[in-house]
């Protein structure tokens, strides 16, 4: 008798942080397929191609915004609706697949292909083993977060050196880095909603949408890494 309104909570808790991690895989599959979309047909004409590759202005121009959004939508989504959250995710994911379509026509289809489905697979394996560990990973979180900005300044310099020996150890490590990261996010969502508000659904919501843009970019940069490390070009 006096243990049900506790087992009430703890059931109510668990229905909470599964529907929140269901949402975020949810939003982070419409997101990728949001990309995959835009990117095809960015691909299929011409024109696009011509319009956005043909002026280096316009090109960069997207790549600024891609990252003005995430800033942004990192910094100001506790004060967001939940429209602008989604719609600041949705565009995000349009511009990057309109950007992408640069890398994949470097690349024949069949290794695109490949490179997905292996993605898809050692992203699924980490981001389950951060759902069910039981081990604290903020340590590796750290670490994984100081080899990012390793390799973000190890690609900046590569771009002056022009080393194929480098890049293939950027892109080496990225996949670890990434995939490490992928486990640490997962985890850290998993404690989100774990101690989310259960009755409030606005932050809930806004929780949804930053966990899916974090699980969205651990899989696009393990995508990528991959390509450039195993990727037959065209």
């Amino acid at each position: 008798m006096f243990g049900r309104p506790t087992e009430v909570i703890t059931s109510a808790r668990v229905e909470v942080t599964n529907a929140f991690m269901r949402g975020v895989y949810v939003w982070m599959a419409i997101g990728l397929a949001v990309t995959a979309f835009c990117s095809y047909v960015t691909l299929s004409s011409n024109a696009a191609l011509s319009f956005i590759f043909g002026n280096k202005m316009i090109f960069f121009g997207l790549i600024i915004a891609e990252l003005g959004i995430v800033i942004a939508l990192s910094a100001a989504v506790h004060k967001l609706s939940s429209f602008a959250a989604t719609g600041m995710f949705i565009l995000y994911s349009v511009l990057n697949g309109i950007t992408l379509s640069a890398v994949l026509l470097v690349y024949t289809s069949q290794s695109v292909f490949t490179a997905f489905l292996t993605t898809a697979g050692m992203f699924g394996a980490m981001s389950l083993y951060g759902l069910v560990t039981k081990r604290d990973l903020t340590s590796m979180g750290s670490f994984m977060t100081m080899g990012l900005f390793g390799i973000i300044i190890a690609m900046v310099v590569n771009i002056f050196v022009g080393s194929s020996a480098l890049d293939m150890g950027i892109s080496v490590l990225g996949v670890f880095i990434f995939l490490g990261l992928t486990a640490y996010d997962t985890q850290a969502l998993r404690n989100m909603g774990e101690t989310a508000p259960m009755d409030d659904a606005l932050a809930i919501r806004r929780g949804t949408i930053m966990g899916a843009l974090k699980l969205y970019l651990d899989f696009i940069n393990i995508f990528l890494m991959l390509l450039r490390l195993f990727g037959d070009r065209r």
